[in-house]
């Protein structure tokens, strides 16, 4: 799987470098320069994982990791040149999953972060199981009342993008992100097609949906099941 990383930080020079980092080792990457910018490409790219500066021009790292949080829960690694035990546990106290100080090796970045991704995507199996459909990842299908259905390479991007982010809204523009490049203008209608196979072969009732559901004018949720 390609994660997400959110790039906030406002040296333009460090972001590129960052962002050189991350896309050589494989991971996709949004960027902002700004606290109202982070905000816009959370909500429009629906992250994997952000990459925080603590100082930026219209606000700080603390309050925008709160804002963050309360859009989504997604790790959060703070990245500061502020290395003071009282910055770096005010981090760690607020929730981030790690607080990396700058300056740091390349190397140090990608094995700090590939550890924060496992750890918080570790329950991600080689299946999981959607009402009675079960979803075999490794091998691209769904199992439903006996029967085994081939997911296409669209349609896998699809679920696993609406899985990693089950209960919350991915938007329409996330989602066209997740399986075409370049502008997504004109990509609605095809996605609403992607949509209604893809229903198909993980709802009982693909008219009545029980987990993909629509949520008007925005995009589509995966339903979490509440554990007993």
């Amino acid at each position: 799987m390609a994660y997400r990383i959110l790039i906030v930080d406002d040296e333009p020079a460090l972001q590129s470098m960052v962002k050189e980092i991350l896309t050589q080792a494989g991971y996709q990457t949004d960027a902002a320069l700004n606290c109202a910018a982070a905000l816009e490409r959370f909500s429009a790219a629906a992250p994997d994982a952000v990459l925080l500066d603590v100082i930026l021009p219209d606000g700080d790292g603390f309050s925008l990791l709160g804002q963050l949080r309360r859009k989504r829960d997604v790790p959060v690694l703070f990245l500061s040149a502020r290395d003071e035990d009282e910055a770096r546990l005010r981090g760690l106290g607020l929730g981030a999953d790690d607080y990396i100080t700058k300056p740091f090796l390349p190397q140090e970045l990608l094995l700090r972060l590939r550890a924060v991704l496992r750890r918080v995507y570790r329950e991600e199996a080689a299946a999981a199981r959607l009402g009675d459909a079960e979803i075999d990842w490794g091998k691209g299908t769904v199992r439903r009342a006996g029967a085994e259905t081939s997911l296409t390479a669209k349609e896998f991007a699809l679920l696993k993008k609406l899985w990693d982010a089950r209960g919350s809204i991915v938007t329409i523009d996330a989602l066209c992100a997740a399986l075409w490049d370049g502008p997504l203008v004109g990509y609605e209608n095809t996605l609403m097609v992607h949509i209604r196979r893809l229903r198909e072969k993980v709802e009982a009732d693909p008219s009545h949906p029980q987990y993909l559901l629509t949520v008007r004018g925005l995009g589509y949720r995966l339903r979490r099941e509440e554990r007993p």
